[in-house]
């Protein structure tokens, strides 16, 4: 069964970084796409990045674009969100998810259907 389990949440100062994994376990399929999401008190929840499970192509939503870097290591079976230059405006649970599909766009909360607990990430001097 897939499954997602996140990591690495905690409280910055505003420009510091971060470095959020996302443990996948359970494809049983050659093709996929893990998701970074976020979802901030009072908002919807909202992609940050996606990558492609087969061959590594990735999609940025605008705001994360310059900021933050999706990357994968399969041989670990992780997908890590590098943050830089962090924002008060980016505090959130972060969330990652996965799906079988092929592709990282649409990179859309809808597409996905296995998502971990979250993890808080707060940006605050």
């Amino acid at each position: 069964q897939l499954q997602v389990a996140e990591s690495g949440g905690g409280l910055v100062q505003p420009g510091e970084s971060l470095r959020l994994s996302c443990a996948f376990s359970g494809f049983e399929r050659s093709y996929g796409a893990i998701g970074w999401f976020r979802q901030a008190p009072g908002k919807e929840r909202e992609g940050v990045s996606c990558i492609a499970t087969s061959d590594g192509s990735m999609y940025y939503h605008e705001f994360a674009r310059g900021r933050f870097t999706i990357s994968r290591d399969n041989a670990k079976n992780t997908v890590y969100l590098q943050m830089d230059s962090l924002k008060p405006e980016d505090t959130a649970v972060y969330y990652c998810a996965a799906e079988y599909g092929v592709g990282a766009y649409p990179c859309r909360p809808t597409r996905f259907n296995r998502w971990g607990q979250g993890t808080q990430v707060t940006v605050s001097s």
